[in-house]
């Protein structure tokens, strides 16, 4: 027999035993008249109907899960550009300045950040009440700082909320081994319980977030009184821990008898990166409710199997080839929304479709690693967004967020809000005599001047635009604002800048200065005009002055100076 022959023979008992060969085997054992006994098909109708529940609640556990982890990557994210823009900037000594100001206020389960410095005490912060607080012996803290890796910690309760936290930590060293700070960030646990709503859809399910000690860290919002309780079954993580560690893996499932003798399907998934898990259970004697009653529908059933028999060559092409093409149609769809977590190959497939099912799950895997390049790469150009790299300070779109933030808080507390414009004296004559190198490294050194006072008064500076900068200062009266905008006239004068075209023979600048209380009816662009209009009135009265705009007045008397 030839070699040619033989590759013949083989191709074809391939073909007989794909999709032909099963096709012809169920449409053998479709006419056959004699059936599987009731009994018999009654039990295994409940054993499908239990596999599908247990999968159902392994899907729930594992999707949820997912959500969780997509969470902690954000936060994870965040941490990691924080780092890299503290280890950028510290050694300017600005790097809180500028971390402070590249923090996106997008990302509502982030309650704060903080730098920890080696000593473990927290000496900068997004929240200032957490300024001073020692956290050396926080766990979180001490891990990261040996393990130079991102870490979650378990459930504590936060010294400077006061509220149940979570609290991811980045050591700056994992950047540039040289610096020994953390960045942390404090999770607001509420948002993780939102994502656990609406999950279940069965009687009797139970689905909670918890740590590695047993402590519950989410659940949906009608249980939000159990957060950082213990489960009730504390016999419940352990046998959760040994089925991990026999499988192997991070998810699963198990059948659990509790404290009270009731019969439980639990399955798992554990958040990657932490040790927290996704632990979703149903009491099977509600589930086993659900069964009986189609086990009684299955009776009715039996008494059409007669005339559906003359169907079982449909059932047949419907099963092994028309519901393979779906699910590779349904995998193709989910990719194209994006989800690049779902699998062909984990589907029940005949031979033919799994070369395509894993081609499938190789495009999955490259697109979800570009996805995840671009998410990084975006990441960064958001923080870069938000720097003025001339000045070394905030940018006008970073100002306009952090003055929105402000404003809102100022109207919250009905506490008052004063912004300060500055403006460089004669600069195009600057530009014109030095070049342009030169009023950059002018604008730099201003720049950095208005750094330091912003730190020291709680306040916040960004480059407007050009010549421009602004300097925004929280919780003031027109007094403290007009006795800063002096400082700044004073701080820039001193820098002793040569500029033959001043008045001073340096480089000066003017201020308008504005305050009010906001309130909900006034517009936010109100303040910065009154402080723009007292900039020009300091501009007309001369340069190097300070003008305070009489838009709000202190009670005694109203606060106007002139350089």
């Amino acid at each position: 027999m030839s070699i040619a022959s033989i590759g013949r023979s083989t191709s074809k008992l391939k073909a007989l035993s794909g999709i032909r060969a099963r096709l012809v085997l169920l449409a053998l054992i479709v006419v056959l008249p004699l059936m599987l006994d009731r009994v018999r098909l009654l039990e295994d109708t409940r054993s499908k109907q239990v596999a599908q529940a247990a999968n159902e609640l392994s899907q729930i556990a594992r999707h949820t899960a997912d959500a969780q982890r997509e969470i902690i990557s954000t936060v994870q994210a965040v941490l990691k550009s924080s780092a890299y823009i503290f280890a950028a900037a510290s050694h300017e000594g600005r790097g809180c300045a500028i971390m402070r100001a590249s923090l996106r206020v997008d990302l509502p389960w982030i309650r704060s950040l903080s730098v920890i410095g080696k000593d473990g005490v927290v000496w900068c912060s997004t929240e200032r009440n957490v300024v001073g607080i020692d956290l050396n012996d926080r766990d979180y803290f001490q891990r990261a700082r040996d393990t130079h890796e991102f870490v979650v910690s378990d459930y504590i309760f936060s010294r400077a909320a006061n509220l149940p936290s979570l609290m991811a930590a980045y050591p700056v060293s994992a950047i540039q081994g040289a610096q020994e700070a953390v960045i942390i960030a404090a999770v607001d646990l509420r948002w993780m319980s939102q994502l656990l709503s609406n999950r279940g859809g069965r009687p009797g399910v139970s689905v909670v977030m918890v740590d590695g000690k047993g402590t519950i860290l989410a659940t949906p919002l009608e249980n939000e009184n159990l957060i950082g309780q213990q489960l009730k079954d504390t016999s419940l993580l352990e046998a959760v821990t040994l089925r991990e560690i026999n499988l192997d893996r991070e998810f699963g499932s198990i059948n659990f008898e509790d404290a009270e003798g009731k019969r439980k399907a639990v399955s798992f998934a554990r958040v990657t990166g932490t040790r927290a898990r996704m632990i979703v259970s149903v009491d099977q004697s509600a589930l086993l409710g659900d069964i009986n009653s189609e086990i009684r529908t299955a009776y009715l059933q039996l008494a059409l199997v007669v005339l559906v028999t003359l169907l079982g060559a449909w059932f047949a092409g419907e099963r092994l080839i028309i519901r393979p093409v779906r699910t590779m149609t349904n995998v193709a769809h989910r990719f194209g929304r994006g989800e690049f977590s779902a699998r062909a190959a984990n589907a029940s497939l005949p031979s033919e479709f799994v070369p395509l099912a894993r081609a499938f799950d190789g495009m999955a895997s490259q697109l979800a690693e570009r996805e995840r390049e671009m998410a990084a790469t975006n990441d960064r150009l958001t923080v870069i967004a938000t720097v003025d790299l001339v000045s070394g300070l905030a940018n006008r779109r970073a100002f306009q967020s952090r003055f929105e933030f402000e404003w809102m808080k100022a109207l919250q507390t009905s506490s008052r809000l004063s912004v300060l414009m500055i403006d460089v004296d004669h600069f195009k004559p600057f530009n014109d005599t030095y070049g342009h190198l030169e009023g950059d490294a002018c604008l730099n050194r201003i720049g950095q001047a208005l750094s330091a006072i912003a730190d020291s008064r709680s306040g916040f500076a960004a480059r407007y635009g050009g010549e421009e900068f602004c300097l925004l200062i929280p919780n003031s009266n027109p007094a403290h604002a007009a006795e800063v905008a002096e400082e700044v006239r004073a701080r820039v004068e001193a820098l002793a800048i040569p500029h033959v075209s001043g008045a001073l023979n340096v480089v000066t600048v003017s201020v308008g200065v504005a305050t009010l209380t906001p309130i909900e009816a006034e517009p936010q662009d109100d303040l910065i005009e009154a402080a723009d209009a007292a900039l020009y009135a300091a501009k007309r009265r001369g340069r190097n002055t300070v003008v305070v705009h009489g838009l709000t007045r202190p009670t005694d008397k109203k606060v106007s100076l002139a350089g």
